[in-house]
């Protein structure tokens, strides 16, 4: 029998792709609920996906990818599902990969799936390539990767995926006040493992950014480097 399942999407002015994204995951995975986290959102992305059939939680004004995920999971736990999957609401995330990162989770092969689009990378029927991150993103992924692999003493190829399967003990943890609020990357991965928590990375197809936009772009990468830096050196230093 399927876990209780919700699927949760953050989404900041995603009206033209959130109703794409819906019916996406309803293709592969009926029987999940999905919540719609609105961060702010100044367009129609709350209403579009009001008209979709999805739950939809708005934030009064921008709180950040991290809060947003935050919110949806305090939901999650609220209501008692015993599985979550989160996805970007950019359109970015191959909703067929959903199916193979949850299964991961109710086989009970890890607590937390993580899906990588570095590991045998399946093609993408509708783009002639396959996903490639702009050079800023992909040297902070490797950097990064590499420490996480060093620390948890396993591979880390995708250390900046938001698209992962969780079951109800992760979802409990990664409730509480240790979540970052604003980059949740490597260092929650770290923190994961340190925790005790089975962590795996599932292969998945990703799509290209179409209009580009990036939580990392602008001044934001040496931001990023810094917080990520300094969020991994505290949780090295706790008990």
């Amino acid at each position: 029998m399927p876990l209780k399942t919700l699927v949760i999407v953050p989404a900041y002015n995603e009206e033209a792709r959130i109703a794409g994204v819906l019916h996406g995951i309803r293709q592969y995975i009926p029987h999940a609920d999905v919540l719609i986290v609105d961060d702010g959102s100044t367009d129609l992305t709350r209403e579009v996906a009001l008209r979709a059939g999805a739950k939809v939680i708005s934030h009064p004004f921008n709180l950040g990818y991290g809060a947003a995920l935050q919110t949806g999971y305090q939901y999650a736990l609220m209501k008692n599902y015993e599985g979550l999957v989160q996805m970007d609401g950019d359109g970015q995330h191959d909703p067929s990969s959903i199916v193979d990162l949850l299964a991961i989770v109710q086989k009970g092969e890890a607590d937390i799936a993580i899906g990588s689009r570095f590991l045998e990378a399946k093609e993408i029927a509708s783009t002639p390539s396959p996903y490639r991150a702009p050079l800023t993103r992909r040297l902070g992924m490797k950097l990064f990767g590499m420490i996480a692999s060093l620390l948890i003493h396993q591979k880390v190829t995708d250390p900046t995926s938001g698209f992962q399967a969780m079951n109800r003990r992760v979802l409990e943890w990664v409730s509480g006040d240790r979540f970052p609020c604003d980059y949740p990357d490597a260092d929650v991965i770290i923190m994961l493992h340190r925790a005790g928590f089975q962590i795996l990375e599932v292969p998945v197809s990703m799509f290209e950014n179409q209009d580009k936009k990036s939580m990392h772009g602008g001044w934001r990468p040496l931001y990023y480097v810094f917080k990520m830096f300094l969020s991994i050196f505290v949780t090295l230093m706790r008990e």
